[in-house]
């Protein structure tokens, strides 16, 4: 498990990596409580490198929404992520893009 923070076009990006589960989702929520913190741009968390994550993770992806609102979006689901967020709906919760970059700068509706 691992989260690298990063800077890009005014948005915070926290790259996960690795499982995620009730031994160390603590860090992923104290890198969201910190991320409100840090200004009013968006706060993108990169899922493409999460091999597994398990209810705890989605409840504090939950309470991020919860402590940052609109500024939360979730990116670049992994294959593991992408079928969780659709089977529990996940994605009727959180705005979830198929890139970071989507992520960043959300394409206008048409």
């Amino acid at each position: 498990m691992r989260i690298v923070p990063r800077q890009e076009r005014g948005a915070l990006i926290l790259a996960l990596s690795g499982d995620f589960d009730i031994d160390n989702v603590g860090v992923l929520g104290a890198a969201l409580e910190n991320a409100a913190q840090d200004g009013p741009g968006p706060v993108v968390v990169d899922l493409s490198a999460v091999s597994f994550a398990d209810s705890t993770t989605v409840n504090m992806l939950l309470h991020g929404q919860t402590v940052l609102g609109a500024r939360m979006r979730l990116a670049a689901p992994s294959p593991f992520m992408d079928r969780l967020i659709r089977v529990l709906g996940l994605d009727s919760a959180l705005p979830v893009f198929a890139t970071v970059a989507e992520a960043i700068d959300p394409p206008s509706p048409a």
